[in-house]
């Protein structure tokens, strides 16, 4: 055999992969959020809570709740979850639920929240929905086959060419994680335009309480439902595409000695949550190093100097990860709000933060997040511990500029 053959190939085959390569870094084009319509207020959801499960002879717990519920700094969250299908399917407020009468639920509604957040970003972004070419999808429940992406495609009608990847069970930090893939996607593909959704509804979570197992009670005062949406791609069509922030960089990584600290588990009762009170100290023990290696290239000297979009897993972790860098408080403002008025909403937590900070920024004026700044830092962080690292670098004064 003729070995020059083989390296005559070599520079076409170079050639020809560079022409799938995009030219330019990943941008994010466009973000959306949904709700489910009905709005829990935490004041009164221990009340309701024990109301509902007829539980209220556990009197000692529902004091728990109330005061996990007041430290929570949660005012409201939204819910698929109403009295009447609880008044339905009894099952549902039992500590033992069945794990079918969930997922009934769960299959149906999650692509259809997602839908929704879906739809809002596909008509920000401007171009017809023809032209999306991948869809990554993530959510912790309704597992099952064909998935949620399947489902979601069939809804909003896209080609059935569309390269799917279905993300689930992964936890909180997997609205990051999403957007590491579709960075990759993007940078790989010419012209690829990549369709990012975060779906979650905890009908998977929700189930009476017990005194056995106090953990159900932290993940009731806290989390929420909610779908968030992405549109992602490199180099933008100048007539139609206006990039919202760069995605310069991603990576993940596992936090030392932590394993144990935040777990998940599916059962024949649904998803079933624990975590260490350690989380939060090791969170906030370890972002620094994270963002030290992450953000190298950037040569950051303060942390203050950039803008900051942080999974709002709970208050204790922002205080953490406030004091470990030092942070001025302003800085974790967005995901604070978010995490009062939302809540927990695990992967889809962090576009509904960077959203929050897009939307200050175009109505104060003054840059992505009403500081001026330019340079980001996206964090995500779930089971594991599991931390997700984003750079980000705002496009938003030159899009308002075009």
């Amino acid at each position: 055999m003729d070995q020059s053959l083989g390296s005559n190939k070599m520079p076409y085959l170079k050639e020809v992969r560079e022409k799938e390569r995009a030219g330019g870094t990943a941008a994010i084009l466009a973000i959306a959020t949904a709700t489910p319509p009905n709005c829990v207020h935490q004041d009164n959801f221990a009340d309701f809570y024990f109301r509902i499960t007829n539980s209220d002879h556990m009197t000692q717990l529902k004091a728990k709740l109330k005061r996990i519920c007041e430290r929570s700094m949660v005012k409201t969250r939204y819910t698929h979850m109403t009295e009447e299908m609880l008044i339905e399917n009894p099952k549902l407020g039992s500590y033992k639920a069945s794990l079918d009468a969930r997922q009934d639920i769960l299959i149906e509604e999650i692509p259809k929240l997602g839908e929704k957040a879906a739809s809002k970003a596909i008509e920000e972004w401007g171009r017809d929905k023809s032209h999306i070419t991948h869809l990554v999808f993530c959510s912790c429940t309704g597992m099952d086959m064909p998935g949620a992406d399947y489902r979601l495609l069939k809804l909003l009608g896209l080609k059935p060419s569309t390269k799917r990847f279905m993300l689930y069970h992964q936890g909180c930090f997997a609205g990051a994680g999403a957007l590491r893939l579709a960075k990759d996607l993007a940078e790989n593909n010419a012209g690829a335009r990549v369709l990012v959704v975060c779906s979650e509804i905890m009908v998977g979570g929700f189930r009476g309480s017990s005194e056995a197992h106090l953990d159900s009670l932290v993940g009731l005062a806290l989390f929420g439902d909610g779908a968030s949406s992405a549109i992602v791609g490199s180099d933008p069509e100048t007539s139609t595409e206006r990039p919202l922030f760069h995605i310069v960089s991603a990576s993940q990584t596992i936090v030392p000695n932590s394993e144990g600290a935040m777990e998940g588990h599916l059962r024949e009762m649904g998803i079933t949550f624990h975590m260490k009170d350690s989380v939060p100290v090791l969170i906030g023990e370890n972002v620094e190093k994270s963002l030290e290696e992450s953000l190298k290239a950037l040569r950051v000297s303060d942390w203050n100097s950039l803008f900051w979009v942080v999974h709002p897993g709970g208050p204790a972790i922002l205080n953490q990860i406030e004091e470990k860098v030092g942070l001025n408080p302003s800085k974790l403002k967005a995901s604070r709000k978010i995490l009062s008025e939302y809540g927990n909403m695990s992967s889809a937590c962090v576009l509904f933060v960077l959203d929050e900070m897009r939307k200050k920024s175009v109505k104060e004026g003054e840059g992505t997040t009403g500081e001026g700044f330019e340079w980001g830092v996206l964090l995500g962080f779930g089971p594991g511990l599991t931390l997700e690292t984003i750079a980000l670098h705002s496009a938003i004064i030159d899009s308002a500029s075009g």
